[in-house]
């Protein structure tokens, strides 16, 4: 007997020490990667010690770089040079715009995950996820990147460093597609050309429908590069960030992004958004854009809308971590929303979930509409198809609508001219602001000075009177104090509302709020009628009507 209980306590031993073994190995592995982790940071890079001087209430100079805020409330900034000495010199006139910026992120990243415990245990997977994010991105970006982390503030150092901070940024669009499955990014953008425009004009036109709050589209700058080397060029971004989104190049180069479909990544890759700066700085057709792309190996799928004035036409660069196509058309015109179009994706199977469950398909199908209906298309034209919020064959879906070309919640909507080098951008509020212009020919030639207003005003597209901001801005403010207080369960008064209601009727998430607002409450017969009349209007995705359905299931 004696023997046995001597085995068993072996087997006990064992057994503990096993798991304790196996308890350890996250530990090891996260002690590891904090170890090896390699940011790749530049060194023997001396700083100019120039300093910034400011001029009036907009203007701020340093050496021959400049910042200043438009009276369209959007912000320039003029960089030139090597890499770390725009990056030394955009984080010096930026350093008040990095610190909210930086600020306003973190803030929002803390709504989503109060929890301070999670949040290190984020801080531990952003780590893993970017351990080698240093040895695919390019020597001069990092320089750049770098130059721009000597003017960032420390009080954000619990999260990391300010170098490996930016260089972590830089992914956040990628991470946030990847794992929010479109919460935050949910783009639309078409081209047309030849007979299908004014003039045969290549012209681009697109919504950058990245959210972060609305906060996070305070600042929003444009940026004009005049690089040593490459293209000067001009994009739309947000302060710190020098990947591109939405830009042309000097040689009339487009380029804009639109998620797609893809997997959680699992290590680290090219952020879209630096592939994007190297094709705009470095590409003057779409064969040298899809050159660069192949070279790439990217955190996530991804369509790249490249207009190209040199070949008077548009086509989409599909790419996946594993693979990259071009999809091009026999028509004059293309459209990208955020699913895969070209035969090599036909069989991917993400991709045909996505075609089947989102609603990229019905905003392609929108877009197309309305192309058809202004063909040949102009600027304006153009601007008018991003400014839409209706639905097919114009129905009423409600305010915000996810499945609208124009949600209210874009950070910026840009109309580029290819073969004019002319590029409207958006300004507050959302796409019903007046698109401003800027004459990237004259820009590119010196021929503007950046010490007053850059923008050419004879070619301002006016503010879209049609849209009600006040109601939107109510709307907003409406679904956020719902929203707490069914975190709350506390009682509002009815007609708050009533108002909630009365403003927003055709959206299903309006009835959809409603009813968890009434279940919170206990009110099981109201929130049952609210979910099914929010199941009666136009549902965008199918994943949200089963939610919704599935709260009606549980009332049972």
């Amino acid at each position: 007997m004696g023997k046995i209980f001597k085995k068993i306590g072996r087997f006990a031993l064992y057994t503990m020490g096993m798991l304790v073994l196996l308890a350890l190995i996250p530990v090891i592995i996260i002690a590891y990667l904090y170890s090896t982790a390699d940011f790749k940071k530049p060194v023997g890079l001396t700083p100019s010690g120039m300093q910034v001087a400011t001029i009036g209430d907009s203007l701020r100079v340093c050496g021959p770089d400049t910042l200043r805020l438009s009276r369209s409330g959007l912000w320039e900034v003029k960089l030139c040079g090597e890499a770390f000495n725009r990056g030394e010199a955009y984080g010096k006139l930026a350093q008040d715009l990095l610190y909210q910026q930086e600020q306003i992120f973190v803030d929002q990243i803390r709504t989503f995950v109060p929890s301070e415990s999670y949040l290190k245990f984020l801080r531990h997977l952003t780590l893993m996820f970017n351990h080698s994010l240093g040895k695919y991105i390019a020597e001069e970006y990092r320089q750049e990147i770098y130059g721009i982390s000597l003017s960032c503030s420390d009080d954000f150092n619990f999260v990391c460093e300010p170098y490996e901070r930016q260089m972590n940024y830089h992914s956040a669009h990628d991470i946030g597609h990847a794992m929010q499955d479109y919460m935050l990014v949910g783009c639309s953008s078409f081209a047309t050309w030849g007979g299908s425009s004014t003039g045969n004009s290549l012209i681009v036109g697109r919504n950058f429908d990245f959210y972060i709050g609305d906060n996070f589209a305070r600042n929003r700058i444009v940026m004009f590069y005049f690089p040593t080397n490459g293209y000067r060029f001009a994009s739309v971004s947000w302060p710190g960030m020098i990947g591109v989104m939405s830009g042309m190049n000097e040689k009339g180069l487009t380029v804009t992004i639109n998620a797609a479909k893809s997997a959680v990544p699992t290590s680290s890759a090219t952020p879209i958004s630096i592939l994007t700066r190297e094709i705009l700085q470095y590409a003057s057709t779409i064969d040298e854009a899809l050159a660069i792309a192949r070279r790439r190996k990217t955190f996530v799928s991804e369509s790249i809308l490249i207009g190209s004035a040199a070949d008077n036409c548009a086509a989409v660069i599909e790419k996946s971590p594993d693979r990259t196509a071009l999809f091009t058309t026999d028509t004059t015109f293309i459209v990208s929303t955020n699913h895969y179009q070209s035969d090599a994706f036909a069989d991917n199977a993400r991709n045909i979930e996505n075609i089947a469950t989102s609603d990229s398909p019905y905003r392609y199908e929108r877009i197309s509409q309305l192309l058809n209906r202004k063909i040949p298309l102009d600027a304006n034209d153009a601007v008018s198809i991003l400014r839409d919020y209706k639905g097919l064959n114009d129905s009423v879906i409600g305010w915000t609508n996810e499945a609208a070309l124009n949600q209210f919640i874009g950070h910026h909507s840009v109309v580029f001219d290819a073969s004019r080098l002319i590029m409207w951008v958006s300004t507050s509020p959302w796409q019903a602001g007046p698109y401003v212009a800027y004459n990237l020919a004259e820009i590119f030639n010196n021929k503007t000075s950046f010490s007053g207003e850059i923008a050419t005003n004879a070619l301002t597209i006016p503010a879209d009177a049609s849209v009600p901001i006040d109601t939107i801005l109510r709307i907003k403010q409406l679904t956020h104090e719902l929203k707490a207080a069914i975190a709350q369960a506390q009682t509002l008064n009815s007609l708050t509302l009533d108002e909630f209601e009365g403003l927003n009727p055709e959206l299903y998430a309006t009835h959809e709020i409603l009813g968890d607002y009434h279940y919170a409450l206990h009110d099981t017969a109201t929130a049952r009628r609210e979910w099914n009349t929010a199941l009666l209007k136009f549902v965008p995705k199918a994943s949200e009507r089963e939610r919704i359905e599935e709260k009606i299931r549980n009332l049972e």
